[in-house]
């Protein structure tokens, strides 16, 4: 690794407490220990990657995990990209790193190339975070039972920021702006977010109305006798009322349980060991997503020698996790309106994306496309790009709007929750745009004879 990088990575790694905004001591150095030499089963690459922990409280023992992946080609001159998985709890390592955009993906005792991975265009640091996720640790378990929202410094270089998580966007309010940290905070994309509590829920109605998962009659019962943000306040509470209940059952035997809500047109894992091949084929060309390669990932990172190649250890836990078994979230935090923050980032001078899988119904497009509307206008923000397809390659690969010059929104066609896990080609159309500061593609790619 180049020793500038060192010190760059450790500096955008540093985890806070929400009162240590400003701090920047006790900063770890990463060393050739945290360099991974091979991880089990993986092809021969020209990258480097290194994996480890931060120690973000000595005396709690609290430490975060992180992965690197240095960029494939002149990582020197590469921009860093920060990804934090959401849920919230979920492991950005897990998800992000395995399941979406990382450069491996699990495939029963190796690992392949992903042909996709966003570290064609970056250095990719995967943090799991907040302490209690993944391989992430506190020795004192009662941290695990107050659990704040964390932030996280950047330093020196142009830092890119992409995410499925809402949470850490109030932090990167800049609530430290009576101190002046060394931030070079460029831009910051979130996915499939959760903006505001009623919009985004409530548009889970129309979306399985639209694509024909549920009827006429439950539909009109969702706007008129129980809605779903209704539902999930009640369910939060454990307090749900008999007219709800027969709602949210309704809907539930209309959309059966072999749908996934999170790509309501992928096919399911069939969780037997005759068929963790699975396969669904995609509309073009010969890809195919493997609609099991959560259970894949969480059988190779459980290997012993896979943790060993990774520095990685269990602490307080049997099993690693996709999405943590100890944390205790609050979910009231949930309905804090992170919209607004969205919008002091503009403000900020901080170029927005939000971006949305289309076959999404956990959060449908239809809220999320809604907001960023009303933020442009709340904001006087024109539109300067009009409402359009933008492509990859000859196929269109998504809707997308502009609104000035910092906020931007798009969709991916075909995509679900987990952005590059079901279309990666188109991903990494978005994601080098987003790194490129380019518009969106936005005719058939022609072929000169």
């Amino acid at each position: 690794m180049h020793p500038q990088l060192v010190l760059w990575l450790m500096a955008a790694a540093l985890s806070v407490t929400p009162n240590r905004i400003c701090s920047s001591s006790t900063l770890n150095t990463i060393s050739d220990a945290d360099k991974i030499v091979t991880l089990p089963g993986q092809p021969n690459v020209n990258f480097g990657q290194y994996a480890g922990y931060i120690t973000v409280d000595e005396k709690q023992e609290r430490a975060l995990f992180f992965y690197f992946a240095e960029a494939e080609a002149d990582p020197a001159s590469k921009p860093l990209v920060l990804w934090l998985n959401g849920g919230p709890g979920c492991s950005s390592l897990g998800v992000g790193a395995f399941c979406e955009h990382g450069p491996f993906k699990p495939s029963g005792d190796v690992l392949l190339k992903n042909d996709y991975s966003w570290n064609k265009e970056a250095n990719m640091l995967y943090l799991e975070s907040p302490v209690g996720v993944g391989f992430s640790y506190s020795v004192n378990n009662t941290y695990y039972n107050s659990v704040d929202d964390e932030m996280t410094e950047y330093k020196e270089r142009d830092l890119f920021i992409t995410e499925r998580a809402t949470q850490v966007i109030m932090f990167l309010n800049l609530q430290c702006s009576s101190c002046s940290p060394s931030f070079n905070l460029k831009e910051i994309a979130i996915g499939n977010p959760l903006l505001e509590f009623n919009t985004d829920f409530n548009s889970r109605a129309e979306f399985f109305w639209s694509h024909g998962l549920i009827s006429d009659a439950t539909y009109e019962s969702f706007n008129t006798i129980c809605n779903y943000s209704q539902i999930r306040r009640q369910a939060q509470r454990g307090t749900i009322t008999p007219v709800c209940s027969h709602v949210i059952s309704e809907a539930s035997r209309e959309i059966s349980r072999f749908i996934d809500k999170y790509d309501v047109t992928l096919d399911v894992c069939l969780s037997t060991v005759s068929s963790q091949s699975a396969v669904l084929n995609k509309l073009q060309e010969t890809e195919k997503i493997d609609v099991c390669i959560e259970d894949e990932t969480v059988k190779y990172l459980n290997r012993k020698e896979v943790q060993e190649a990774l520095h990685a250890r269990l602490v307080g836990i049997s099993t690693w996790t996709v999405c943590s078994d100890v944390l205790r979230y609050e979910t009231q935090n949930l309905e804090i309106p992170t919209i607004t923050f969205l919008g002091e980032l503009v403000k900020s001078g901080i170029h927005v994306l939000v971006y949305s899988g289309d076959q999404d119904s956990a959060i449908p497009f239809l809220g999320t496309r809604t907001l960023v509307n009303k933020l442009a206008k709340q904001l006087g923000l024109n539109t300067t790009v009009p409402y359009r397809v933008w492509f990859e390659q000859r196929q269109v690969a998504g809707w997308t709007q502009v609104y000035g010059d910092m906020l931007s929104y798009a969709t991916v066609r075909g995509e679900s929750h987990e952005a590059p896990f079901s279309q990666p080609e188109r991903s990494l159309v978005l994601f080098s745009s987003f790194l490129g500061g380019r518009p969106l593609p936005e005719g058939l790619v022609r072929v000169c004879h």
